[in-house]
């Protein structure tokens, strides 16, 4: 006997999921509003909740009846004879929508098809079934529309996108149903046969990967899910789907030893996020058919074994994951990766942000519309051809005249600081800092290696003229240094907010040690946003090494720790060093090694500063206070902002400086305003030493900190 089924799906798959039910053998599929219904048996109905990568939900109608207020609704669920389908002492639950009636509240119209349940029991048995919301014996489904209802057996159970593989989760993963249209609007399955591989440069918990070997290999989207809505009903054909269940299970076996399953390959630069999606993968035993590492998406490139086939990813796109400004960049470099490095592959990128999918800066050749939840996505579709002219790397000749001007001015500051930096002992500092305003970069030297920043272009300026200063800056700067750009590291610094800037960046691990004045130090300039190194500070620093011969030295917010080394170079008696990060305190104790000093003599201090200033007994001689413009680091007990907290912080340093002490305040916030006259009325002495404290090579007119010292 033929039955009607509903099978429920999310906005933008309909003709997808009308073509895989029709592979799966269901005759005549037809769209209704929000759902597709077929006439077929139950045998169909278990397959398609077995088989399909597409739909949501299997729904089999049991009753439809008016039902224009609650009393009619009760009476209607009481029509039906529950025997037929529960247990006594099994357990069942039900999910209702209502829209379009009387009725408006969906939970309290669930509540009413319960309670007629439940009587109907308790009248014929004089007892009843539990209720059970995760996983009930069996799942019911209540549409209400237009005072009209329908009582369904809900066959899935739970969301047919729960596959069974996911043990880790990830902020915010795309659904695995949604991945697998995305993956058939890119043409994924034609590409497998022909021997093409699937990559995506930021796969996150690897969902588009697991699908796509899943479906390369025709195995059931649900052979690992071990529960659906109709497990306890008195309606299961068991042995039917023991025997459509064994013969999947056996299926994806033989195609994992097969080996004729294409390997995917899915990079993503969060260590827990690889993690996770290590855990997904071996979950489904699939780690020999896709491999993951951890990298960044500038590194990320077709290895010479893969055959060329099918980038896709899902970028952050805003709404849950990040900026929308910052995100503008990382459309552009992924639309750079895909140029310079994927020639001859397709690429499909989908994102809810319309407006980030044009910096990619790719003419897509198809676009499909998506719904996530409630939010409408955008497929494009790219075929990576080869490089135009203008998105080739640029040549000397073809600079255009403000970068020959960059070019000019780079050779002038070059050729005099390489002499200061010779007579003052220094092997690390600054030659350009956006001289030029249409080259907004700093760059900095350290040793042979060039340390390059470009400060974040405004939100106005189109991208393609941000990359083309880029690639001018690259062709200018390898052209004065002569260096070949293997020792050019190049970082995009927008503003960071909380504790972003300390936030490890890579894991390259590339540390070198650099001189300053004589003493030695440790930096990286690649894993951290930041170098270890502070440069615009040598002088702060050498002032510190001045004034602490014999003297008890407090260094807050200690960073690297380097005021700390220049402090014990000056003789000081005691130091303490105190950071929130136990990496930079090990790094610091790394500097004191590098300079003979035991840092078993001195003390490090792993605390919010701010905290341990309140919490402080000891009395110290010479202050070093350089704080972060702002942070909302979890380790803290609040917010912190250095115009709004400043007087509250360098209160606390007074009261731990002892009588004729001395605190040197820093900072790097350009409107930065100290309160002199709240200071100067507790009795505090105020030098302004910013300008004696600014480096021959930050001599510019808008200083890079502000600095004062302090004495009570």
């Amino acid at each position: 006997m033929s039955t009607l089924f509903r099978v429920i799906f999310a906005k933008g798959m309909e003709d997808l999921l009308i073509d895989e039910l029709k592979s799966l053998g269901i005759s005549q599929p037809r769209l209704k509003r929000f759902v597709i219904e077929f006439d077929g048996s139950l045998h169909d109905a278990y397959n398609v909740c077995l088989y399909s990568r597409l739909a949501s939900r299997v729904l089999m109608p049991v009753y439809t009846a008016p039902a224009a207020n609650e009393d009619e609704l009760y009476a209607m669920v009481q029509n039906i004879n529950w025997d037929e389908h529960l247990e006594l002492l099994s357990t069942f639950a039900i999910d209702a929508v209502v829209s379009n009636s009387e009725m408006t509240n969906s939970h309290y119209a669930a509540l009413k098809v319960k309670d007629a349940i439940v009587d109907q029991f308790v009248e014929k048995h004089d007892a009843r079934p539990n209720v059970e919301r995760y996983q009930p014996d069996l799942r019911l489904h209540l549409y209400l529309n237009n005072d009209e209802a329908t009582i369904s057996i809900d066959l899935s159970g739970e969301s047919l996108h729960k596959r069974g593989y996911r043990v880790t989760n990830v902020t915010a993963p795309l659904k695995e149903n949604l991945a697998a249209a995305i993956l058939l609007r890119a043409g994924w399955p034609e590409i497998a046969k022909a021997g093409g591989t699937l990559l995506d440069p930021m796969c996150g918990s690897a969902t588009f990967l697991l699908e796509g070997a899943l479906m390369a290999a025709g195995v059931a989207a649900g052979v690992l899910r071990d529960y659906y809505g109709f497990i306890g009903w008195k309606g299961h054909d068991s042995a039917y789907w023991d025997e459509i269940k064994t013969k999947a299970s056996e299926d994806f076996y033989k195609a994992l030893e097969s080996n004729k399953l294409p390997v995917c390959y899915g990079f993503d630069e969060d260590a827990r996020t690889v993690e996770a999606a290590h855990d997904n993968i071996e979950s489904m035993e699939l780690s020999d058919f896709i491999k993951i590492r951890r990298q960044t998406l500038d590194e990320c490139q077709p290895a010479a074994y893969m055959t060329p086939g099918l980038v896709i990813t899902n970028p952050p796109y805003g709404e849950r994951l990040g900026d929308e400004e910052s995100l503008r960049y990382l459309y552009s470099d992924l639309g750079d990766v895909l140029k310079l490095k994927f020639e001859d592959w397709k690429a499909s990128v989908f994102s809810c942000n319309e407006k980030l999918l044009k910096n990619i800066a790719l003419r897509a050749h198809k676009t499909n519309k998506f719904f996530n939840g409630a939010m409408t996505c955008q497929l494009n579709h790219y075929l990576i051809l080869p490089l135009l002219e203008e998105q080739k790397p640029v040549t000397i000749d073809e600079l255009s005249e403000q970068a020959i001007t960059f070019r000019n001015r780079l050779q002038k500051n070059l050729k005099h600081l390489k002499k200061w930096a010779r007579r003052n002992n220094i092997s690390c500092y600054r030659v350009y800092d956006a001289d030029i305003p249409e080259f907004a970069f700093a760059i900095d030297i350290y040793n042979d290696h060039y340390h390059v920043q470009e400060y974040q272009a405004p939100g106005q300026i189109e991208l393609s003229k941000v990359k083309k200063r880029q690639l001018e800056m690259q062709c200018v700067v390898k052209d004065v240094t002569g260096d070949d750009g293997s020792n050019l590291v190049f970082k995009t610094r927008a503003r960071q907010r909380g504790v972003a800037q300390y936030e490890k960046q890579r894991q390259d691990k590339e540390f070198f040690t650099v001189n300053e004045s004589g003493l030695l130090f440790d930096v990286n300039l690649t894993d951290y946003l930041d170098t270890g190194l502070f440069l615009d500070h040598r002088l702060v620093r050498q002032l510190i090494r001045e004034e602490s011969n014999d003297k008890r030295v407090l260094n807050l917010f200690a960073y690297t720790g380097t005021a700390s080394v220049y402090a014990a170079a000056g003789g000081a008696r005691s130091i303490s060093t105190v950071d929130m990060s136990n990496t930079y305190l090990n790094w610091a104790k790394r500097n004191f090694k590098l300079n003979n000093f035991d840092s078993r003599e001195f003390q490090f201090i792993h605390a919010d500063c701010i905290q341990w200033l309140k919490e402080n007994k000891k009395k110290f001689d010479l202050i070093f206070l350089d704080p972060p413009t702002f942070s909302n680091s979890k380790r803290m007990e609040s917010s912190f902002d250095i115009q709004r907290d400043h007087l509250f912080l360098i209160k606390a340093c007074m009261a731990s400086l002892e009588k004729g002490g001395v605190l040197i305040f820093s900072n790097n916030m350009k409107s930065f305003k100290l309160d002199k006259e709240a200071l100067t009325d507790r009795g505090f002495t105020v030098q302004d030493i910013t300008k004696a404290t600014m480096p021959e090579d930050f001599n510019r007119p808008k200083a890079i900190h502000h600095c004062w010292r302090i004495r009570r």
